[in-house]
């Protein structure tokens, strides 16, 4: 060993074990270690051109977390001067600022790492959250964390990408999908990848393809001038006719790196594994990148439902093959033909799911109250010292926002890509269109934290109307779903609309149709969010003190509890029937 490395190293162990403890609880979610793993993650859905009914590559993300910054931003494309150098920065995917102190980005300079590197000459715009989302390009990215073995970790300031890091390059500078693969995992390999981080899962996505994209860091030890890759990764893809999810799991199973039409890797995939006793050449059994990286030895039932979202997917999309909820998630397929085709709107109605119909329904029993509702006890409970898991839905409640993205090939780029965006809780919010051509988004979307009321923001009129349908469930999420009716579905029905008057105008001068879009989105979502905060006044006002308030009527009527709950109570308060009255 050089004594340059040798000396880099003892540093390095310095770091890992002084500072381990310190991002041991800022690290990602849903180590995939046992059933208390924790349950703020989120699920992607890949719906490849040839599944969905219109032809659109279709993806999503519920960014799940109930505590990270929600705030969005449009960054425009730019022109850099040959030469120029771009900074980078590390991004805490569940850290967030007060209000008094600016946006997340205002205060970027402060997460500066230290790392610069060679800026391109030209970067493209894109829409951004919590990650990168769709590029002037329609490259299109959904997030969800998936986790590693714990001896791969790398907690130290040593890697300098994170994913957030990661999606933002892919948009700045990819063309495609591949590109963006192919970017993200090379940054990640030369600068090291991890931090605050650990295994992540991406949906990559362009007019024409859809892939998963797999990032795992390679220990606390690495160093970059060791000349060992700082991650392992790998890419598969999805074929056009198929379906697949990711529900915080590792999906790449066996690979083939000869058909370099359905896979990308990087150099160590394999090596990696043999060199770390987590895969052996020998046993006869073929490499498998997440019995490798990412085991998860558990099933829909065996957690009762906490690990249900893989089942309910291929139940979902494929009843007919009648997949059993005791089906091990690491043995359900990486993607599957649908039995339908899906449009962006069944997408939707998908990710409001809460196991309706099945034995993990998340209101089930008194779990949901007289009410049935079906946001109680979302991360399971300890009694007496022992841990009971509940069933964790694809629609759970703690979304900051919901990403739905449309990559459409027949359309040019500003019109053709498409991003679905809705505040909150899926069983609550409404569904906005933003096309990639718009140059700005509203104020609204730019600001808020969870920590402040503020009328100003967009979040809070969704969580406004969300407290209120919590109170009485059964009753309130009725109004919900006519108001969802009334703006949500007829938004998906027009579609075609705007994209053939944004073409006419595009063909007339693009700058034209960006300015149609721009006034289109931005004017609708202040009218759905305008209609938010009437909702949830109207809420407040129909359920107030637990009654029902009728308008038109004037009239104050009870809500009827149902008889189970009520013989509940009864029977646990060792209640005794009121005496008959005497004539």
């Amino acid at each position: 060993m050089k004594p340059k490395h040798f000396f880099s190293m003892i540093v390095v162990l310095f770091f890992a074990f002084g500072l381990l403890n310190a991002f041991a609880q800022q690290c990602n979610t849903c180590l995939p270690e046992d059933e208390s793993f924790q349950k703020d993650g989120c699920t992607v859905v890949i719906v490849g051109k040839k599944a969905s009914v219109d032809g659109s590559v279709i993806s999503t993300h519920t960014c799940d977390c109930g505590l990270c910054d929600w705030t969005w931003r449009n960054i425009p494309p730019k022109d850099h001067e040959e030469g120029a150098m771009r900074k980078m920065y590390w991004f805490d995917q569940f850290s967030t600022l007060p209000p008094r102190m600016g946006l997340r980005w205002d205060a970027i300079d402060a997460n500066f790492n230290g790392l610069e590197i060679p800026q391109v000459r030209h970067t493209y715009g894109y829409l951004q959250g919590a990650f990168g989302y769709m590029n002037d390009n329609q490259v299109a990215i959904g997030e969800s964390t998936i986790g590693n073995r714990k001896e791969m970790d790398n907690n130290t300031p040593t890697p300098k990408m994170d994913i957030t890091a990661l999606t933002m390059l892919a948009m700045e500078r990819a063309k495609t999908a591949r590109e963006a693969i192919q970017i993200m995992g090379d940054m990640a390999v030369k600068y090291g990848y991890g931090h605050t981080d650990n295994g992540e899962m991406l949906s990559v996505t362009d007019p024409n393809e859809a892939w998963v994209f797999e990032v795992f860091p390679v220990g606390p030890l690495w160093v970059p001038d060791s000349d060992m890759p700082g991650a392992v990764w790998c890419a598969q893809r999805v074929p056009d006719d198929h379906v697949s999810v990711c529900p915080n799991e590792s999906r790449i199973g066996e690979i083939d790196l000869n058909n370099k039409d359905y896979f990308m890797a990087s150099e160590n995939v394999i090596s990696f594994a043999v060199d770390n006793g987590f895969y052996d050449p020998k046993s006869g059994k073929p490499f498998n990148l997440k019995r490798a990286y990412s085991p998860s030895e558990f099933s829909a039932t065996s957690t009762n439902g906490s690990r249900g979202r893989m089942w309910r997917f291929f139940d979902l999309v494929a009843p007919s093959k009648k997949f059993s909820p005791d089906m091990n998630n690491m043995d359900f397929p990486f993607s599957i033909k649908p039995e339908k085709k899906y449009s962006v709107y069944d997408v939707m109605v998908m990710l409001k799911d809460k196991f309706d119909g099945t034995q993990f329904w998340t209101a089930k029993g008194i779990q949901g109250g007289p009410f049935q509702n079906p946001n109680y006890l979302p991360y399971g409970f300890t009694l007496d010292g022992k841990k009971y898991n509940t069933p964790r839905c694809i629609g759970v409640n703690r979304a900051e926002y919901v990403v739905i993205t449309q990559c459409r090939d027949w359309l040019p780029n500003p019109i053709g890509g498409l991003c679905w965006i809705g505040w909150g809780a899926q069983d609550t919010h409404c569904m906005m269109p933003f096309y990639q051509g718009v140059t700005e988004i509203p104020r609204s979307f730019e600001i808020g934290d969870h920590y402040e009321f503020d009328r100003k923001s967009a979040r809070w009129a969704f969580d406004y109307v969300d407290f209120h349908t919590q109170v009485a469930y059964s009753y309130a999420i009725q109004d919900v779903r006519k108001a969802q009716e009334k703006w949500e579905k007829p938004l998906v029905e027009r579609t075609p609309e705007i994209d053939k008057k944004a073409l006419e105008l595009y063909n007339q001068s693009p700058e034209k149709a960006r300015q149609y879009l721009t006034e289109y989105c931005n004017n609708n979502a202040n009218l759905v969010i305008n209609a938010w905060w009437e909702l949830g006044d109207q809420l407040l006002v129909k359920y107030n003190k637990i009654w029902i308030y009728d308008a038109q009527e004037r009239k104050r009527n009870p809500m009827v509890l149902p008889d189970w709950w009520l013989r509940e109570l009864v029977k646990y308060n060792g209640l005794k029937p009121a005496p008959e009255e005497k004539h």
